[in-house]
């Protein structure tokens, strides 16, 4: 059932013209298309732009900014000359496990998500890798930081990494 305008008050006669032209000025805006989505392009956090790479067996990796693509292509020229070897990225860390408090509350783990991990050979060390290598290859962990990404969680967390597992985050 459909209520006509002039039927109400005055006073919402004004408040529901105003609404409609609302309305119709929305439906009229002009939205710029993303060229991946064909949506409307979204702000990233810290004004980044990402990045997107194709590995030679076809697939698509997407990275957060420019910066961290340009540091995997330097890390995958150097896998594939043998200086390193095992490179993964996006790789979680649990520095906490979760637990349950004696009044019964659960505590979430905390993860730390490095965006590089790789083995170098311990006669390219520079103090980033852990101190315990197994096979002569020692762990590396690094991280693509700028000024507005080192957080007092990522510094927090950078500390606990060295705590538990001796391994230093090598800023990038």
């Amino acid at each position: 059932m459909a209520v006509d305008v002039k039927d109400l008050p005055p006073a919402y006669q004004v408040q529901a013209l105003r609404k409609w032209e609302e309305q119709e000025r929305r439906r009229k805006r002009p939205t710029l298309p993303c060229p991946d989505s064909g949506g409307p392009e979204k702000k990233t956090k810290y004004h980044n732009v990402p990045a997107k790479r194709v590995t030679d067996s076809g697939a698509i990796l997407r990275f957060d900014s420019q910066k961290e693509a340009r540091r995997y292509d330097e890390l995958a020229a150097l896998e594939r000359a043998g200086t390193i070897r095992e490179l993964r990225m996006q790789v979680d860390f649990t520095l906490q496990e979760a637990y349950t408090d004696g009044e019964g509350r659960r505590a979430r783990a905390i993860r730390y998500r490095a965006d590089f991990s790789y083995k170098k050979r311990p006669k390219y060390w520079t103090g980033y890798e852990s101190q315990c290598p197994d096979d002569g290859w020692i762990l590396v962990v690094e991280d693509v930081k700028s000024r507005a990404t080192r957080t007092k969680e990522y510094i927090m967390k950078r500390k606990l990494m060295k705590e538990r597992f001796g391994v230093e985050i090598r800023e990038v």
